[in-house]
Formats: structure tokens, C-alpha cells, sequence
């Protein structure tokens, strides 16, 4: 597995792991503890360092669950985990809460979950419009001053935010949904990371399992399943939709590969700070994933896929929480 540096010095595998799925809002999700643990432990065996797990995934379960399975291996890898989405100074209901304070309960929280003494890579979760970024980042690097963390980050900021961010402490990477079905980074994320040195760790880079071009009705997902409720998974848009799948196939055939697999090879192909994080609960979908690593596109193919237009119907079905 090759290796990219993110940001202020982060060694990662240029494939990682999402857990969520694995204890969280996708079909199948907190069913099979020890089959997600064997998923874990074949990632490591496959070369995969990077890990990324939030407090809201279960919610809390999924960092336990994280935990364990690296327990006498947390030398060989790098975990990523968020606060931010829930407030610790009340009830700890979901709610964005980027204070100094709930920095530090969140924090206490996920270090005794994942039973370790740090945390590689801590990201805020969703931007708190209550609480300005530079308090926000000021907690956390106190933080890594006291060793307690290493390295910070942020998922769906907006541009400004980022900079802003940057200039009380570096930000070692920046997180938010991209693949060949979100391809929003484009126009402002990714040239501000590059001219700042900031990572990207692309989140559902297999656009929540669609891309694999297993998904083709919601009657396989289960009724808890947050994709039912994704606008690009509803009605019209989801049958729209499918030709990307169809697109991404027909170069798939071409190179002996799976959809998914090409999907990943064409975000890998997009530069050298990004570092994708595929989720499965299933070791057979893993090996595929990090498999990806070693397909290399034609110029040609990779010109193809960049012009698939863009899916029917948002992210979310709620925008509001992101760039800002």
C-alpha cells in the first residue's frame, strides 16, 4: 500500500477506512460486531494505517468498537475521530457545539473510548456558526500541545473557515465528501488546499456504496438506512442516476476492474495529499477497495470518467450544516 503525507507531517496509507458503517446509519450497521473487527484487522494485514471513526457514529459505539479491535496494534496505525455534533455541556444531544469546553469533554470522551493516550487526526465534525473558528482552534492546539492529540482538522468547512483556521494553527486536513458522484471540491476545497498544504480525505468516495453499482432499488436498504432519506437515492433522481454507474462500468470492463474499483483509482489519480476512506463491513468489499491502489487509468479513461456529469439531487437532504 502506498503511503502520502497530509498536511503538518501526517503519514497515512493512501487508502483508509471509514467505519461508520460499521456501527451507524447504513443498512446492516451495529449487527455484526465481530465481523466489522475482522474487516479492521484484514485492513491492517493489507497495509492500511488510517481509520476514521466520529463519537456521533453509534452514536459512541464505533469509536469502542474501533478501539478494541486495534488493541496491541495501536503502533500500526492512525486514527481519525470527531467532535463537534454533540453537546457535551448539556445532555450530550445531537447539536453543534465548537466551545473551548465541549472541545475538551468531547476529547476526554473519545480518548477513553478508543482507549488510548492520543489521537492521530482530530477533525470538527460541522462548523458551530455560535462559536468563532479561531476559538474553536485555539482549544485544540492546546491539545496537541499537551500531547493529547496530533495533528487537527475539519469536514465540510467552507473555504474562509479553513484559512481562517490556518492562520491560528495548521490544518493538517480537510474532509468532505468527493468522488466521482460529489465533485464540488473542485472549484474552491482542493485549489485552497493545495496552496495552503493542507491534506483531503475524501469521505464516501464510493458515493455511499452507489458507485459499486450494487444499489438499484432502495428496497435493498434497510428501512433505518439514511440513504432513503438521500435525495439522490429517491424516486427520479435515483433511476437518473444510474448512468453514472453505467459510465464508470464501461471503463471497468475495459481494465478487468470492478466499478468501485475504478472509482477509487480516479480519486487517487486526482493528486498526492489525498487520502480516500472507503467504508464496508465485509472483508471481500475491502480487499477489493485496497486493490484499488495498484489500478492505474489511462489519460484517456481518466478524461472519461472526469466528464460524467453531475448526479440528480443533493448531498443531503438538509444542506445547511455544510460550508460555512
Amino acid at each position: 500500500m502506498k503511503h502520502v503525507t497530509l498536511g503538518t507531517g501526517l503519514d497515512v496509507s493512501r487508502l483508509g477506512l471509514g467505519c461508520m458503517g460499521m456501527s451507524a446509519f447504513y443498512t446492516g450497521a451495529g449487527q455484526d460486531d465481530a465481523g466489522a473487527t475482522a474487516v479492521i484487522h484484514r485492513a491492517i494485514d493489507l497495509g492500511v494505517t488510517f481509520f476514521d471513526t466520529a463519537e456521533i457514529y453509534g452514536p459512541y459505539t464505533n469509536e469502542v468498537l474501533l478501539g478494541q479491535a486495534v488493541k496491541g496494534r495501536r503502533d500500526q496505525v492512525v486514527i481519525a475521530t470527531k467532535f463537534g455534533t454533540l453537546l457535551h455541556r448539556s445532555d450530550d444531544s445531537r447539536g453543534l457545539d465548537g466551545s473551548a469546553e465541549n472541545v475538551r469533554l468531547a476529547v476526554e470522551g473519545s480518548l477513553k473510548r478508543l482507549d488510548t493516550d492520543y489521537i492521530d487526526l482530530y477533525y470538527q465534525h460541522r462548523m458551530d456558526p455560535g462559536t468563532p473558528i479561531e476559538e474553536t482552534v485555539g482549544a485544540l492546539k492546546q491539545l496537541i500541545d499537551e500531547g493529547k492529540i496530533r495533528h487537527y482538522g475539519l469536514s465540510e468547512a467552507a473555504p474562509a473557515t479553513i484559512r481562517r483556521a490556518h492562520a491560528v494553527h495548521p490544518v493538517t486536513a480537510v474532509q468532505t465528501e468527493y468522488s466521482l458522484w460529489s465533485r464540488d471540491p473542485e472549484s474552491e476545497i482542493l485549489p485552497l488546499l493545495r496552496e495552503l498544504g493542507i491534506g483531503f480525505v475524501p469521505y464516501s468516495p464510493l458515493g455511499r456504496g452507489f458507485l459499486t453499482g450494487t444499489i438499484r432499488s432502495l428496497d435493498q436498504l434497510d428501512e433505518a438506512d439514511f440513504r432513503r432519506n438521500n435525495p439522490r437515492f429517491e424516486g427520479e433522481n435515483l433511476q437518473a442516476n444510474i448512468r453514472i454507474v453505467e459510465e464508470v462500468d464501461a471503463v471497468a470492463s475495459e481494465v478487468g476492474a470492478t466499478p468501485g474499483q475504478v472509482a477509487l483509482a480516479w480519486l487517487l489519480a486526482q493528486g498526492d495529499n489525498i487520502a480516500p476512506i472507503p467504508g464496508t463491513t465485509k472483508v471481500a468489499n475491502l480487499e477489493q477497495n485496497v486493490a484499488a491502489d495498484a489500478l492505474v487509468l489511462s489519460p484517456e479513461q481518466l478524461a472519461a470518467l472526469a466528464a460524467v456529469a453531475a448526479p440528480a439531487g443533493d448531498r443531503y437532504a438538509d444542506m445547511s450544516p455544510l460550508n460555512r
